[in-house]
């Protein structure tokens, strides 16, 4: 599958994909257990607008998307979907698509304007939040609510740098916490602590495609930031999940757990033993970073001490008995997957800020075969047999049940509105990804109970930011 994403229809990606996924029976007449859920899902930044309503404080993506020169193509979401104001007409739309589950995060600028544990808090943000989720009862639709989606308080990060400091970040991400579950848990029992601590620790902190923009080229720490980023994401998670079952739990009945993403590697060369052990590796250092310490209870993967070395903050012992404790608490896995890779081991010196493991990822293998279509974005190719494999990987490894919390795709050229419209290639992806669930449980023993899909609204795109040093696979 070497052509270019142009020359493929929507049933060309059938025909292509579907004979390689072991079965003849149509997408559509596959089936999904009885209550298998259904949602959609978005961001605060994304879609609210709103950027300084009632009260709202400035986030560090408030910041970032108004640097000069721009970091974003000149783009911002000070308005974007204007969710903030469209809220109930929003809600009337899920109800009309069926729309079971709707997962949303709260904005903290918005709940604790300057985000510290001494901040005053926002009460038309509190009230805001509280009537999204009773439009969202009233019209039977499950909030699953997201506390961290990249939007950290400004004036936090001007004090301290936010998860830069780990004891200080902490102490304030665990107020918020508790705010959060006082005014909504009596009606929200499904929480999420953070989307994608993968993202915030390397986009964010060592490529300086997403805010606050860290990069070798702003001269920051990249061989030491993500690591020290990750630890604090960790860490803080661990906190609120011991503050939710000792203080909210126990009324509230609800659980709380976190998003990982990730791709799936394939070996570059499968007849290369180095190869087949980077695609090994490039999971653990994608998912198994945060996944053996929150899932598991355990130290970063081995391969990650091996190569890292002193870049990776170590446990104190209390930080360890905090995981430990805090592991059987999270009983979903949260996953966000949209695409797979192939992984080839390097032989080169990598450099001092290398995060991958010195793997190369790329959409071809060592035959010419490309991954699969490519979607709208570069990055993005069909491959539902990746994501089969992924879900696969984490139930074993994890032995949670997965909810699929994000997964979609752009249809190439869409930026045309008659194929926004008539979407077929989105179509198909979405097909081709639900049969990959489908085989998942009932040929390899997975259990997945949700899907929401990405996203409920067109919105802010976080995916089209331009580096200022491109680093990126």
């Amino acid at each position: 599958m070497a052509q270019e994403a142009s020359m493929f229809s929507a049933n060309d990606v059938v025909t292509s994909l579907s004979n390689g996924m072991g079965h003849d029976k149509p997408v559509e007449e596959l089936e999904l257990p009885p209550g298998f859920c259904w949602g959609v899902a978005t961001a605060a930044y994304q879609i609210e607008g709103a950027v300084a309503q009632d009260g709202k404080g400035k986030s560090i993506w408030d910041t970032f998307t108004h640097l000069e020169p721009s970091r974003t193509n000149g783009e911002n979401a000070d308005i974007t979907c204007d969710h903030y104001n469209r809220m109930p007409e929003d809600v009337a739309l899920m109800a009309s698509l069926g729309v079971e589950v709707y997962r949303f995060s709260i904005s903290w600028p918005r709940i604790i304007p300057l985000g510290g544990r001494n901040d005053p808090v926002n009460e038309k943000g509190i009230a805001f939040y509280s009537s999204l989720i009773d439009h969202l009862l009233a019209s039977n639709i499950t909030p699953v609510v997201t506390l961290y989606h990249w939007d950290a308080p400004q004036a936090i990060y001007d004090r301290y740098r936010a998860f830069l400091d780990t004891t200080e970040y902490r102490a304030d991400f665990l107020r918020y916490a508790r705010v959060c579950f006082t005014h909504f848990g009596d009606r929200v029992k499904t929480w999420i602590t953070y989307n994608e601590p993968y993202i915030i620790s390397i986009f964010a902190h060592l490529n300086g495609t997403l805010a606050p923009g860290h990069c070798r080229a702003t001269n920051h720490a990249t061989g030491t930031e993500p690591w020290r980023v990750g630890h604090t994401v960790i860490l803080s998670h661990a906190d609120v999940a011991s503050l939710y079952a000792a203080e909210f739990q126990p009324a509230q009945q609800g659980s709380v757990s976190v998003v990982l993403n990730g791709h799936f590697y394939e070996p570059f060369d499968a007849a290369c033993p180095a190869d087949r052990a980077a695609a090994e590796n490039r999971m653990l250092f994608y998912i198994g970073w945060f996944g053996d310490p929150l899932f598991l209870g355990e130290d970063y993967p081995a391969q990650m001490r091996a190569y890292l070395k002193d870049r990776l903050p170590v446990f104190t012992e209390e930080d360890r008995d905090l995981l430990r404790r805090t592991a059987p608490l999270n009983k979903f896995y949260g996953m966000n997957h949209y695409s797979s890779k192939y992984a080839r081991a390097l032989s080169t010196p990598p450099e001092d800020d290398d995060w991958t493991g010195n793997v190369e990822e790329t959409s071809v293998n060592s035959e010419g075969q490309e991954i699969g279509p490519r979607s709208g974005l570069a990055w993005l190719r069909v491959a539902p047999q990746g994501f089969r494999k992924l879900l696969r990987w984490v139930w074993k490894r994890y032995g949670r049940p997965i909810i699929i919390t994000e997964n979609g795709c752009p249809c190439p050229g869409e930026m045309d509105a008659a194929v926004a419209v008539d979407d077929r290639f989105r179509q198909r992806y979405f097909g081709l990804y639900l049969d990959a669930i489908s085989r998942a449980i009932y040929e390899d023993g997975v259990r997945v109970d949700a899907y929401y899909a990405w996203s409920f609204l067109d919105n802010f795109g976080l995916f089209s930011p331009k580096p200022p040093v491109s680093r990126l696979s």
